[in-house]
């Protein structure tokens, strides 16, 4: 057999060749991206307010980056199945996650989930932020959150608040209503926020921490008596319904959010583009005139601003449910 011999001299200078094309299409692909369809997971059923906000995002996404971004609905397990689907995905910046706070409180509730909101994503940006309105039936007849109290104080009042679903945003942020006013209240879970609607409207509950899309045209329409929100200001829609706070519960601000998410391991150079693309798309007038209609604002921040609001309403939330001593699994 011929032997080859080659120096050590000769071999090094026959690697560095080979580096510059052995690393090429790394660098390229960072400097190129996006140079197909990205998907954005919506992960609940199409035709909500979530899903209008995530196309608007996704069509001024799109031409932020000069790439189509295909909006993909897998609703189901209170947003747990389409944000599974991310968790899994390939981490290169073509599968996210369009995110709202549900997120953070099905986890604080110990819903079961395939992923883990601190390790399994990379948080890229928030882009707006809502109260919730405090409702009730309309058969209650009642005008502010103080009648609410009084009458939740009686022993045979008999009141119940509806939500999406254990862990959601209407349930927690209920739970924490009566841990700071001792309301006596009973939870009534339902499969979305539609069919809560529906029964708080017939009067088989009677009150409601709703999102501001779930209960905005019912509140127009008088179907149900608006006695606060929940944020820390008045909401521009019904600017002389008072705040919870205002109304004589301090302490209490409560916002549901949007943002969008990657699978944990994104490139970082990947993950700062999604994030400019994303703070120009939610500063542009179609998404945020979309957010100013659903009673919200538009935010910006850099992907650890958005990683440190998770982790304190993680924390915030873990409290609200350790303190009630709920059991939902």
């Amino acid at each position: 057999m011929k032997q080859f011999n080659v120096s050590p001299q000769r071999l090094l200078a026959g690697l560095a060749l080979l580096l510059p094309a052995i690393c090429a299409p790394a660098a390229a692909s960072a400097d190129t991206y996006p140079s197909r369809p990205i998907t954005l997971v919506v992960p609940f059923a199409a035709g909500g307010g979530t899903d209008s906000i995530a196309r608007d995002m996704a069509r001024t996404l799109a031409d932020k980056l000069g790439q189509s971004v295909v909006v993909e609905n897998r609703g189901g397990g209170g947003g747990s199945i389409g944000a599974a689907l991310v968790a899994n995905a390939r981490p290169d910046g073509y599968t996210l996650l369009f995110a709202t706070s549900t997120f953070v409180t099905n986890a604080a509730a110990g819903i079961s989930t395939t992923y883990d909101v601190r390790k399994s994503f990379a948080p890229i940006a928030m882009l707006g932020r809502g109260p919730l309105f405090v409702v009730t039936a309309k058969d209650l007849k009642l005008t502010s959150i103080a009648g609410l109290r009084e009458l939740a104080a009686k022993p045979d009042a008999d009141l119940n608040f509806c939500s999406a679903g254990n862990g959601s945003i209407n349930h927690l942020a209920g739970e924490l209503f009566k841990q700071k006013t001792n309301a006596a209240m009973t939870h009534v879970p339902y499969k979305g926020s539609g069919p809560a609607t529906v029964d708080l409207l017939a009067g088989r509950v009677q009150v409601f921490f709703a999102t501001v899309p779930t209960i905005l045209s019912q509140v127009r329409d008088q179907r149900v008596d608006l006695l606060a929100v929940t944020g820390k200001t008045r909401s521009p829609l019904f600017p002389d319904t008072p705040t919870v706070a205002e109304a004589g519960v301090p302490d209490f601000d409560i916002t549901t959010w949007w943002g969008v998410l990657a699978p944990a391991g994104t490139p970082p150079d990947v993950v700062a583009k999604l994030n400019q693309s994303i703070n120009a798309a939610a500063a542009d007038t179609l998404v945020a005139d979309r957010l100013k209609h659903e009673g919200a604002q538009a935010i910006s921040g850099s992907p650890e601003d958005f990683g440190k609001a998770l982790a304190a309403e993680l924390e915030m939330w873990q409290g609200v449910v350790k303190k009630s001593g709920m059991a939902l699994d």
